[in-house]
């Protein structure tokens, strides 16, 4: 297989994101319009893995406003096609090269308990970049999605260098 692209995304991923995303339990699902902004708007902290000219991976993220030493992984997507490769952990190392992230010192994302690709991932990275993980719970089943969903746990990896 050849090899795989990290690049910038821009508009023209909204779609291809969509889709991947849908293809990739248990991962929610946004609107097309949701992944046009992310693949726009935020293509500094973001990342497509291309192979040849298809989407196969893709990280969403964003600086918080307010707390630009910390960026936030939105979602992380890799498709049947590029498993296995390591590809989630080169696509976030990869955002945290570029200069937009020149000052971050925190990672932060949402899991839920049973996403343990997701776990697995995060605690390589924490490791990878020798920084301490923390958990707490962001938002409840039962207070924040009524019941419909799973509790999501802050995740948060920092300080790192």
């Amino acid at each position: 297989m050849k090899n795989i692209e990290l690049i910038k995304p821009s508009a023209e991923h909204g779609m291809p994101v969509n889709q991947l995303v849908a293809s990739c339990p248990p991962l929610d699902t946004n609107s097309v319009y949701c992944n046009l902004l992310q693949a726009d708007h935020f293509s500094e902290t973001s990342v497509s893995a291309m192979l040849e000219d298809r989407l196969v991976g893709f990280i969403s993220g964003y600086l918080i406003p307010n707390r630009t030493d910390t960026l936030f992984v939105w979602q992380v997507a890799v498709g049947e096609a590029a498993r296995g490769r390591g590809l989630a952990k080169k696509m976030l190392s990869s955002v945290l090269e570029r200069p937009a992230c020149s000052d971050v010192a925190y990672i932060e994302t949402t899991i839920t308990q049973s996403n343990e690709a997701s776990w697995a991932l995060f605690r390589s990275i924490a490791k990878q970049l020798d920084a301490p993980l923390e958990d707490t719970v962001q938002y409840d089943k039962d207070s924040h999605f009524q019941g419909k969903h799973d509790t999501e746990f802050l995740v948060r990896i920092g300080p790192f260098q």
